[in-house]
């Protein structure tokens, strides 16, 4: 017993204390384990999708410059705020009839930066509302984090348009983003979780070894 003993001790050393490459791979490979095949599903289960947490990728929600770009706008610098993005950007939303009071009465109405975490919730027509932010499969390998900017209803389905915040418009490609319907939602996001420095969208690709999906 005090064999076994000691063999524990230098068990829980390694994990928990030694500063050693060894040790912290064995800590990713442990987290990694625990992460998909106990906190992931328990989440999937309580929230109510099959991805109840994405990783933001791209620039395509945030509200100050990227590339010197915003709404396909080029500019040297900008202040971030939301009366400077609404005067560059509100034009496309007041064509859609969506005021600038509106606006910010809606979740994330400053958008979110590339390399967030997004906590996702189960989306159905009984609780997604225009200004919502969906995720949705599209025609490329990762999802689609975006704005609801319409819903039609059709006969008995209804379908949703999403725009970007930063994006000039929705994107065009077939009904890519016109034309969402309840199939290809994966959820509505609820929570966010600001990325800590640029280290956690290095991270993002160790993410979706877990099942955390990547999101543009």
């Amino acid at each position: 017993m005090s064999k076994f003993k000691r063999y524990a001790r230098k068990v829980w050393h390694f994990f928990w204390h030694e500063d050693s490459v060894a040790s912290w791979i064995v800590n990713l490979v442990v987290a990694f384990v625990v992460i998909k095949y106990a906190l992931y599903p328990v989440l999937g289960l309580l929230f109510g999708t099959s991805f109840p947490i994405v990783a933001v990728i791209s620039e395509s929600m945030e509200h100050g410059l990227s590339n010197n770009l915003i709404c396909g706008q080029q500019f040297e610098e900008m202040k971030e705020s939301f009366d400077n993005y609404w005067d560059l950007c509100g034009y496309w939303y007041e064509g859609k009839g969506i005021t600038k009071e509106q606006f910010e009465s809606f979740p994330f109405q400053n958008g979110f930066n590339k390399g967030d975490v997004i906590i996702l919730w189960r989306a159905s027509p009984q609780n997604l509302d225009v200004g919502d932010i969906l995720v949705f499969q599209a025609d490329r390998p990762q999802p689609i984090i975006h704005r609801v900017v319409k819903s039609v209803q059709d006969n008995e389905k209804v379908y949703y348009q999403t725009k970007g915040d930063h994006n000039r418009d929705s994107i065009q490609q077939p009904l890519e983003e016109h034309q969402i319907s309840e199939e290809r939602i994966l959820g509505k996001g609820v929570i966010r979780i600001p990325y800590l420095g640029w280290v956690k969208i290095l991270f993002v690709d160790a993410l979706s070894l877990v099942g955390i999906k990547i999101v543009s």
